[in-house]
């Protein structure tokens, strides 16, 4: 009779485990995917900043040139 319990128990146990591991492995997925976008957002704003920081150069150049100053 103890036998079956400990039998019971421990299959309990078993499958307590195994859901978790599956709902932590979709959690992970989530999560993972959450993060991927976050850093293609982050890519896009760095983009941004890139661009602008490049034509500001561009126009403090042509303003240098405008104003008859070389460097």
């Amino acid at each position: 009779m103890m036998m079956s319990e400990s039998l019971i128990q421990l299959l309990g146990y078993v499958i307590s485990g195994v859901v978790a591991l599956i709902v932590a492995g979709f959690q992970h997925n989530k999560t993972t995917a959450l993060l991927e976008y976050r850093l293609k957002q982050l890519e896009g704003k760095m983009d941004k900043h890139n661009n602008f920081m490049e034509r500001l150069g561009i126009v403090e150049t042509k303003i240098e040139l405008l104003n008859g100053k070389k460097n």
